[in-house]
This record gives C-alpha cells, sequence and structure tokens, in this order.
C-alpha cells in the first residue's frame, strides 16, 4: 500500500527560496507570461531541474480552493445596501453562494457567514477576500472554512 501524501499550509516567508520561485514559474506558464518551461525558469531564476522536481509538489493554496466550498465570515454595519454590496462583489467574482446566514445586528453590527463554492470563481481568493474587506461597510472579511 502506497503513502498517501500529507499537505501543510504553510506562510510563504517560511518556505525555502525555490518553492516560491517554482509557484512564480508555474503562474507565468498558467497566464501565458511563459510560452515554455525554459522561460518560466529564466524568468524565475531556477534551473528547469528545480522546477521540474518540485512542479507537483508546489501548489499555490488558492490554487487547492478552486472547485472547492469555502466558508466566509463577515462583520458589516448595520446600514442598508451593505449586504447587497458584498452579494454584488460575491457574484463578480464568479462564485456560486450556496448559503447566507446573518444574526440579529448589535452594536450597530452583524455577523453574516457566506458560503460559496469557488469551481468559477476568477480571481484568486485572497483577491476575494480583498475586495469584500474594501467594500464600504464591512468591518472584517475572513476565510472560516473550506
Amino acid at each position: 500500500m502506497a503513502n498517501s501524501p500529507k499537505y501543510y499550509i504553510v506562510e510563504a516567508s517560511a518556505l525555502p527560496e525555490v518553492f516560491l520561485k517554482v509557484a512564480e514559474a508555474k503562474r507565468l506558464l498558467s497566464t501565458g507570461e511563459a510560452a515554455t518551461v525554459n522561460e518560466a525558469t529564466r524568468m524565475t531564476d531556477i534551473s528547469r531541474s528545480a522546477f521540474y522536481k518540485y512542479r507537483d509538489a508546489v501548489l499555490p493554496f488558492q490554487n487547492m480552493m478552486t472547485g472547492r466550498i469555502v466558508t466566509f465570515q463577515l462583520m458589516l454595519h448595520d446600514e442598508p445596501g451593505v449586504l447587497s454590496s458584498i452579494l454584488a462583489v460575491f457574484a463578480g467574482s464568479g462564485t456560486n453562494i450556496l448559503t447566507i446566514n446573518q444574526t440579529i445586528p448589535s452594536g450597530g453590527c452583524a455577523m453574516v457567514t457566506v458560503s460559496a463554492q469557488t469551481m468559477d470563481m476568477e480571481c484568486h481568493l485572497e483577491d476575494l477576500l480583498h475586495r469584500l474587506e474594501k467594500t464600504p461597510g464591512v468591518v472584517k472579511a475572513e476565510v472560516l472554512a473550506g
């Protein structure tokens, strides 16, 4: 029986530089900024052998979220239109909202949890969180589960 792989979520600053460069080379290839592995490795200053050694083991966190259900927790000001604004952010990102739960506002704020399917998401998870945080009326936005 083969050992199944183990995965860890590690802060990028704790990773060896080669892993970050492999992730960047993969991004360059996926976006078309680099047409070949040779070009991507040259742009990131790593060897092709290092790229091939780690390419299947290095996967950015946002790529792991593709096609999954992610639950967001948001603290919103109790003002008309705030919930509508955050729903527009979700719709604009291509996520499919599955559930919305909101507490009764207390102290001028309400806690909202939104579960969304990220299969068709058109941006990175971090970008979506940033957009949510910048939405007027949003006090805090974070990923609760996913």
